[in-house]
């Protein structure tokens, strides 16, 4: 498939979804006017057949049917409405999408951690991050799961081509990912994780190991037994008011207890039905890789995860109807509606608590595995690399999957041995910083197990590493020459402690003088190699080239030029062998009136 002909995929199902949509519509003010015609039939039937008791009553119970039908009928219309209105709404952001305005998506901008090992400086997170470009997550949980797929990929090469057998089944079945998608955004889901409910209301009150669970069968013998020994005159029928007096009293009682346990759901039982739904979408599908097999079939184990929460949804909203006018006066003192749906919950929890927290990473895998397929169908030139048990990272035709297309320029990479570390020189604005977020923003998304922007990538499942954006500190007092150094310090403790880094440095000990900049840089460059380290430093500084011949097994210098011709600068922004011979930045002050150079 072609990047034109995924994009007439959308504008067909725009084209498709938006004639269903006119004739929802159209049906909607149909199912609207009838409900007007019905009532207002009603009354003037009534007005005709008034004074025949039987005929009135009839035809208020008839009307009053037939609405009910009407208006069940209309909502089911509505949602249907609202799934076609979702589809195309989603069809037109990915188009958008396509051309580079990602706005219609989340950000997570309140993921970013200058902490974290790369996530700042390859704008993982926040507004034109590349989360916003492959984010097309409907659960907040699903959210943090592909986020700490970013954060933290895999380091086994079993289980990236496991996550790519996996995404490459799903990116072929763009009705399932459409599916999904419009189904997880018919109702709010960030307020309503399942986990957390589950664990805050078992810890109020459990009305299941209560006296109150006793009211649940006394309530309804004692109004049993007084109707039918009023009806025989055996007590008089006040003695039926008497009992709802009391069972009412008794009823408003343990309601601090219950408007707590309903507080947890805030209004959000549809989302429960969002939920089930989703569940149900993957109970039902068919899937051939092992990863969505295992995954269903952690849904499919014993009752079915949709059925359960379906229930669950019943359950809520029945204990919803408790706080309503028919609830308060008839359904609490008569059955204590309240108590029996608390339990009913209660029980719920007990019973599927360890299969809840299971249930949940389910569908948070599920959700981010689609927002990784969807991401690989929008990029249908993207291939899946290579992984290698080896230490290596060779690609061909890496490029910026946040640059344009037609603009982006796109380079090798090849490091075959171990230790091996490239060392990049070149003038300024050449694409030095650009190469290195390219190589960095790659590796991550070959070890998260998603396609990449090459022709071809093999790779090992490196832990990535980089300093790109070092910053002082106001707040910690730290400057940015300090702050540097603890980054380097973390990444010495973490190559002594034995783990597998690739290193993505650019500009060693910027925050020093030329002098102790040169002797740092060349004395931690010989402390990596020695650490047993992977990777690429981009300098201005020239002499770091001499480190080649020193090591002509480890170390490889490559350039990116400034060409100056007629007084004239140009950048190719092609990496090419050796060290930088043009350096641009007498030549650009010079040009802007800067310095009397």
């Amino acid at each position: 498939m072609t990047l034109e002909e995924v994009q007439e995929s959308y504008k067909d199902l725009i084209k498709r979804e938006d004639e269903k949509l006119t004739k929802l519509k159209s049906a909607i003010f149909q199912i609207g006017t009838l409900r007007l015609v019905t009532i207002l039939g009603c009354i003037l039937l009534c007005w005709v057949m008034w004074g025949h008791t039987v005929a009135v009553v009839s035809i208020i119970f008839i009307t009053a049917a037939f609405f009910l039908y009407l208006l069940k009928y209309h909502n089911k219309l509505f949602l249907k409405k609202r799934y076609c209105e979702l589809l195309i709404k989603n069809a037109e952001s990915e188009l958008k999408g396509i051309d580079y305005d990602f706005s219609a998506f989340d950000g997570a901008p309140e993921k970013a951690d200058g902490s974290h090992s790369y996530s700042v400086d390859l704008d993982l997170f926040g507004n034109h991050s590349f989360f916003q470009s492959i984010n097309r997550t409907v659960t907040s949980f699903g959210k943090n799961k592909l986020a700490g797929s970013l954060l933290k990929p895999f380091e086994k090469k079993d289980d990236i081509i496991e996550h790519q057998e996996a995404v490459k089944e799903l990116s072929r079945n763009p009705r399932l990912l459409n599916h999904l998608r419009a189904t997880g955004q018919m109702s709010e889901t960030e307020g309503l994780d399942i986990d957390n409910f589950s664990r805050q209301f078992m810890q109020t009150r459990l009305l299941s190991e209560s006296y109150w669970r006793y009211f649940v069968y006394i309530a309804p013998i004692v109004f049993a037994l007084s109707i039918v020994l009023s009806f025989f005159d055996l007590i008089p029928i006040a003695i039926l008011g008497s009992c709802w007096t009391i069972f009412f009293i008794a009823s408003l009682t343990p309601m601090k207890d219950i408007r707590l346990k309903m507080s947890f759901f805030e209004k959000k039982i549809e989302t429960l039905q969002t939920y089930s739904s989703l569940f149900e979408i993957i109970e039902t599908e068919e899937f051939k890789s092992p990863l969505l097999i295992e995954l269903q079939n952690k849904i499919k184990d014993g009752e079915l995860a949709s059925l359960a929460i379906r229930q669950l949804k019943s359950y809520s909203n029945n204990l919803d109807q408790s706080s309503n006018v028919l609830g308060l006066l008839l359904l609490n003192p008569i059955f204590f509606w309240n108590i029996i749906y608390s339990i009913k919950i209660e029980k719920w929890i007990t019973r599927h608590q360890e299969n809840i927290g299971s249930w949940l990473n389910v569908l948070a895998e599920f959700d981010s595995l689609v927002s990784f397929a969807v991401y690989a169908y929008n990029h249908p030139d993207y291939i899946y690399p290579e992984a290698s048990e080896t230490y290596i990272l060779e690609g061909k035709n890496l490029g910026h999957p946040m640059l344009n297309r037609c603009v982006c320029v796109s380079n090798d990479v090849t490091i075959e041995s171990h230790p091996f570390f490239l060392v990049v020189t070149g003038a300024n604005m050449a694409g030095k910083s650009t190469y290195l977020r390219t190589v960095g923003i790659n590796l991550m998304l070959a070890c998260a197990g998603a396609p990449v922007c090459a022709s071809s990538l093999r790779f090992y499942p490196y832990k990535l590493v980089t300093n790109l954006r070092t910053s002082d500190s106001l707040t910690d007092n730290e400057s940015y020459f300090f702050a540097e150094l603890k980054r380097l310090k973390m990444i010495i403790d973490r190559l002594q402690s034995g783990e597998p880094l690739f290193i993505i440095l650019d500009e060693i000990l910027k925050g020093t003088n030329s002098e102790d900049k040169q002797k740092g840089s060349i004395a931690l460059m010989k402390q990596l190699l020695s650490l047993g380290a992977n990777g690429i430093i981009a300098t201005h500084d020239l002499l770091l080239g001499d480190l080649e011949k020193e090591f002509p097994d480890a170390i490889k210098n490559y350039r990116f030029e400034a060409d100056i011709k007629d007084d004239h600068l140009s950048f190719t922004y092609k990496i090419r062998e050796g060290v930088a011979q043009n350096m641009n930045a007498s030549f650009l002050m010079k040009k802007m009136g800067i310095t009397g150079l």
